[in-house]
């Protein structure tokens, strides 16, 4: 390990002894009431339009009198205007949804959510809900992406010790080829780095110090990363959201999908009431729509594809109850992610990160 992925790693230990796929982010679109509008709600979200469509569609069918107004935000865009909304005190959407559940817990922390608590939100497993003001309502693997057709059998990872080392063998092969988040630019990025670290700081230090030999190429969003296996300038993408991978393996079927066998990151998208809504009504209805059996069915079938309580999707390479196997590792919702978002110690990780990336191991 070379002294800049070291010096991170040691940092870290110091600190803590459907075709979702390529929807535009800054997207807005207005669904209608099919039965004549009597009431608007308005969401905020940090998750692709076409992923969440098939849901607002059918919990209009149990509201057809609301017309739901929707923008697609990138992470961090999301959260510094909820966090001024919530600052200056104005409205702000009556719902945000954020695959960054770190931001939205530095959200309630501070001051800015409403509580809800109902008998659906009863039901949300206690690493999913956080003071009933934040709440997951997805199941999300942080997954390998590779192309079928560029990627021999041989080198297909299954381990993060396995693409670090096949980046070590080959690095020429898949240099300026490998393709994951700019933790810098991405919320979610930063989120799935930081507990990569937390979760096996040795590991993730030689996978860094991989990436950084095989010049990685990094970028904001999940859709511009695997736009690049589809085009074919990356053959690897590395902590892709399972939903969003699998929304784009049904329209490419060269892109196979692999959940590391060591340890899996799992992450459950957020969604928060702003103290402030201005329909907090709808809000918490729409809220346990995403919380019940009818838009757990929805999402697992239409929109995110994977769920705690089912098999993996068909095609996906793992094991077929993610959880019971061992491998699974939720992302905790809780004060723990406070942690990921205090400004000192998020400033020191980016940088040590950066740093990595912007002088290649050679």
């Amino acid at each position: 390990m070379n002294r800049f992925s070291a010096a991170l790693v040691a940092a870290i230990v110091a600190c803590f002894p459907n075709v979702a796929a390529f929807a535009i982010e800054g997207e807005r679109a207005v669904f209608p009431a099919p039965a004549g509008e009597k009431a608007k709600l308005v969401i905020h979200g940090a998750t692709d339009l076409n992923a969440i469509r098939p849901l607002i569609l059918d919990f209009q069918e149990t509201m057809p009198e609301v017309t739901v107004e929707f923008t697609d935000y990138v992470t961090n865009d999301l959260f510094r205007e909820a966090e001024a909304a919530c600052r200056e005190g104005r409205v702000n959407g009556d719902l945000w949804l954020s695959s960054s559940v770190d931001q939205l817990v530095k959200l309630a922390n501070d001051g800015c959510a409403r509580p809800h608590r109902s008998f659906v939100t009863a039901q949300v497993p206690d690493w999913a809900n956080w003071r009933e003001e934040v709440y997951g309502f997805t199941f999300e693997p942080a997954v390998i992406v590779y192309d079928s057709s560029r990627v021999p059998p041989e080198d297909v990872p299954h381990t993060h010790e396995e693409l670090s080392e096949l980046l070590r063998r080959k690095p020429d092969v898949y240099r300026g080829r490998i393709g994951t988040y700019d933790v810098q630019a991405s919320g979610i990025g930063y989120l799935l780095a930081f507990n990569d670290a937390r979760q096996a700081p040795t590991v993730y230090g030689r996978l860094l110090e991989s990436f950084s030999r095989a010049e990685a190429v990094t970028r904001c969003c999940n859709s511009e990363v695997l736009g690049g296996i589809a085009s074919g300038n990356l053959r690897i993408a590395y902590n892709i959201l399972g939903s969003y991978a699998y929304a784009a393996y049904l329209q490419n079927p060269n892109l196979k999908i692999v959940v590391p066998r060591d340890y899996t990151l799992v992450l459950s998208r957020g969604v928060l009431i702003p103290a402030r809504s201005a329909r907090p009504d709808l809000a918490a209805r729409f809220l346990d729509y995403l919380l019940s059996g009818r838009g757990q069915r929805v999402a697992r079938e239409k929109a995110f594809f994977f769920s705690e309580r089912a098999p993996l999707p068909a095609g996906v390479d793992g094991p077929p109850a993610l959880m019971e196997s061992g491998i699974g590792r939720p992302i905790r919702i809780g004060p723990a992610l406070l942690a990921a978002q205090d400004k000192a110690q998020r400033e020191r990780f980016i940088a040590g990160w950066m740093d990595l990336f912007a002088r290649p191991v050679r």
